[in-house]
């Protein structure tokens, strides 16, 4: 069986104009470190998935900034919105790249692989929480329907699950019922792979493997008391994750730099 390495990092929040993010560090420079290492590797990523939150403000120029950081990477790459992302600008700093659509929701599928990746956009403008739409749904329906031989794993920024983390669990992923009843009717689907969480989180979710990334810009604390808010950890080196696909099936690792 022919093997596949993804990287996935994800919550990059880079400012163009703001060098020190949350946690007192510049996002930038720590997503730079993660690029070095990820070019480093050996066997090297074939490709790399960067899952929403993009930058903090949704600017032009923050997009622009991302892209010459992203373009140090000796692998292709692929971007989705997150909560924090604006689809227009996300639009134009990468428009030439060729595979996001014209006009829409950013969804579209990466092929050529021994695994299809199948990206969803979750963006729910205005919001914090993601939002999967009538529209989206149809699309990732007739879009896992395609081809049910091959192995797919499906990206998005939004978990679809109840994590515990009071802030995450006040606004959660609008049509996540709906999203299962489909991945569930598909079980070609390997993997759910998200951000948003800022931390590394799995789970069983009907019948399917989700996994979550942390983030290379700044660290959410785990606190599962109810009614708590968002706690730092300061210091908390950038995190990615490996998907490995091969004679194991589908192994996900996670690292920091």
């Amino acid at each position: 069986m022919p093997s596949m390495l993804i990287a996935q990092i994800t919550d990059t929040h880079v400012s163009a104009a703001e060098p020190t993010g949350p946690a007192g560090a510049d996002p930038s420079r720590r997503l730079l470190g993660v690029v070095r290492a990820l070019n480093a590797m050996e066997p090297r990523p074939d490709l790399v998935l960067v899952t929403g939150d993009l930058t903090s403000d949704g600017g032009d120029e923050d997009y622009r900034h991302l892209r010459g950081v992203l373009g140090q990477l000796d692998m292709p790459y692929y971007v989705l919105p997150g909560n924090h992302d604006d689809r227009g600008c996300i639009r134009t700093a990468f428009r030439q790249d060729g595979y996001l659509p014209e006009s829409g929701y950013l969804n579209y599928v990466v092929e050529g692989y021994p695994l299809r990746i199948v990206c969803l956009d979750t963006l729910h403008e205005g919001h914090d929480g993601g939002r999967l739409c009538l529209d989206r749904l149809q699309w990732l329906e007739t879009t896992l329907a395609e081809d049910r031989t091959a192995p797919t794993v499906v990206a998005m920024h939004h978990p679809p699950f109840f994590t515990g983390i009071a802030p995450f669990d006040r606004e959660p992923l609008q049509g996540a019922d709906a999203f299962a009843s489909i991945v569930a009717a598909n079980p070609h689907v390997e993997r759910v792979v998200c951000g948003h969480l800022h931390r590394p989180v799995e789970t069983r979710w009907h019948g399917l493997t989700v996994t979550v990334a942390p983030s290379t810009a700044f660290e959410i604390a785990l606190d599962l008391r109810e009614g708590t808010d968002f706690r730092i950890v300061n210091g908390a080196a950038p995190g990615f994750q490996l998907h490995l696909f091969g004679r194991g099936g589908l192994v996900t690792h996670t690292a920091h730099t």
